[in-house]
């Protein structure tokens, strides 16, 4: 298991990022609060990434304490179960939506997730799950947790992947048993075609699905698609799809990392 690479993990114990209390900037739920438990490693390596820290295991984790106050202490990775729940009580009388597993990508710690989502619901939250969509096995035994599944649908041109399609298709046929959304990144130079493969792989599973027309915020060369590609791609979506809209990332617009 060559771990540092994405693959997923086989171990109960998890490697976490952080916790934090913050602002939702993203997708169908831009502004709700949630806590957020972003977890480290990721299968994927797309260009737009914001959060490239999260590829490779560290050692230390981050946790905000209090919760909501943006003072951060460390601690050590791998993190139990008992401890994790430890750090993420504090967090349960904040008001917030729901918690937001994010990363990274969270399906490589399926296992670690397994044993944590159940006492999670046990406690009432509601589970919101941030996914690139691309690794169905490890969904399955999630799904029962699972409240809200945010899906991205990674584009080849941005995604450093071989097409991600068949792979894509089979994760949004189970994500959509429950409520369930796609996002899709757009730059200035993402070719029409590939959006229009994505559209129509959503409406291959179902028309009703929303989808999030995400253009990308300005990182390293990358830059936004113009007002006239995304009116452009934007009308042709709602040809296909009964629900898409434009939602930029929110979150940096108000400093909020």
């Amino acid at each position: 298991m060559q771990s540092q690479m994405g693959e997923v993990s086989h171990s109960a114990d998890g490697h976490i990022m952080e916790i934090f209390h913050a602002i939702q900037g993203e997708g169908i739920y831009v502004g709700v609060q949630q806590i957020f438990l972003r977890l480290y490693r990721c299968n994927l390596r797309c260009a737009w990434c914001d959060t490239p820290e999260s590829f490779h295991l560290t050692g230390k984790g981050e946790r905000e304490d209090p919760p909501g106050s943006r003072i951060f202490h460390t601690f050590e990775n791998p993190i139990s179960i008992e401890r994790t729940i430890e750090f993420l009580t504090p967090f349960f009388s904040l008001p917030h939506h729901s918690i937001s597993l994010t990363g990274g990508e969270p399906l490589v710690q399926s296992p670690f997730l397994q044993k944590l989502l159940p006492i999670l619901k046990e406690k009432k939250e509601v589970i919101f799950l941030e996914t690139g969509g691309t690794l169905p096995d490890p969904l399955k035994p999630l799904l029962p947790f699972l409240d809200i599944i945010s899906m991205d649908i990674k584009l080849p041109s941005s995604a450093e992947e071989k097409p991600l399609w068949d792979k894509h298709e089979e994760f949004l046929k189970l994500a959509a048993e429950r409520n369930a959304y796609v996002k899709i990144v757009l730059t200035k130079d993402t070719a029409e075609e590939e959006i229009l493969q994505a559209l129509s792989l959503v409406k291959k599973v179902s028309r009703t699905i929303p989808v999030i027309l995400q253009p990308v915020t300005p990182i390293y060369t990358l830059l936004p698609p113009t007002e006239t590609q995304l009116l452009t791609w934007h009308y042709k979506a709602l040809k296909l799809l009964q629900d898409v809209r434009v939602i930029p990332q929110t979150h940096k617009l108000i400093g909020q990392h």
